[in-house]
């Protein structure tokens, strides 16, 4: 088994969205599709090593989050199978309900971040049962349902029999270069307990190497999950006593982002670096993510 990560250049930054090829005995599985805005980079990078997106008859999502799954019609389109969360399948068979409330959030710059998603039939597309495995490319893809950051979140752990890894999605975080790992919270799904209980899964799972979509390995799992659970309580506490006497999210951004941003540069994280856990970990999803989990909390 090898894999390849692939930078989409997303935003032109470098390590902010990442997709995986992973290389069994038996042909070509893709691991994220990333957003239908990134698929020219994408099929340059591909086409730099050789390959073309019909190559890849297997496309594993994590969740169907845009910055994930996004492009994932395009595969499709040329044949590829498309293994997705049960909750998260209707809205690739029929996305417009997802892709009109994004429209929402990001309004004119949709195009600009995500581009287009189109239907993907459901006969190319397959729901998994939690820790039930899929047997592809010669390798074997195992389902692990990680909800915490989404509730339709799969982390895929891939074996070909000696070797084992595990593709994240968000569920263990952000982590840009050398910096530290920070918990992506948009909404609507944020459930804290949720994560703590999908991090204690990913602990006991017999696999010690990481792929993050942001971005890419991770050899120090244990300790790297354990600060994601330290920040991510950090985060929530931070928004407490704001959900407490319901501010307005909108004004809360500039403070959580320097708030976060001061996490990262007391942490040595380059100025140049912070574009890049912006973009990937946007702040004002975060406060809006947070905001809700509160709001569930206390039955608002």
């Amino acid at each position: 088994m090898k894999i390849h990560t692939l930078d989409l250049g997303f935003l032109n930054l470098e390590n902010a969205i990442a997709v995986f090829v992973v290389e069994g005995p038996h042909g070509l599985a893709l691991v994220e599709a990333g957003p239908a805005s990134t698929l020219p980079h994408l099929e340059t990078a591909l086409g730099q090593n050789g390959w073309q997106m019909a190559d890849f008859r297997h496309v594993f999502l994590s969740h169907i989050h845009f910055d994930h799954a996004g492009a994932a019609w395009a595969f499709a389109e040329k044949g590829a199978h498309i293994y997705v969360h049960p909750k998260g399948l209707p809205h690739l068979a029929a996305p417009e309900k997802l892709y009109n409330s994004a429209r929402q959030i990001y309004g004119d710059q949709m195009d600009v971040l995500w581009g287009e998603m189109r239907p993907i039939p459901e006969n190319q597309l397959t729901a998994p049962e939690h820790g039930s495995t899929i047997d592809a490319c010669g390798l074997h893809f195992t389902a692990w349902y990680t909800p915490g950051h989404a509730v339709h979140h799969i982390a895929w752990e891939v074996s070909d029999g000696t070797e084992s890894v595990l593709f994240t999605g968000d569920v263990a975080g952000v982590k840009i270069g050398s910096g530290p790992v920070m918990p992506p919270c948009p909404p609507p799904d944020i459930h804290v307990e949720d994560w703590q209980a999908s991090i204690r899964l990913m602990k006991e799972l017999p696999v010690e190497t990481l792929y993050l979509t942001h971005f890419g390995k991770i050899t120090d799992k244990d300790p790297h999950l354990t600060l994601l659970e330290e920040r991510l309580l950090s985060w929530a506490e931070w928004m407490r006593p704001y959900a407490e006497r319901s501010a307005d999210p909108a004004s809360l951004v500039p403070d959580f982002q320097a708030f976060v941003q001061k996490q990262l540069l007391d942490a040595g994280v380059a100025q140049a670096d912070l574009k890049r856990y912006e973009a990937a970990n946007p702040a004002f999803m975060s406060v809006a993510g947070l905001m809700r989990y509160w709001k569930k909390v206390r039955g608002v």
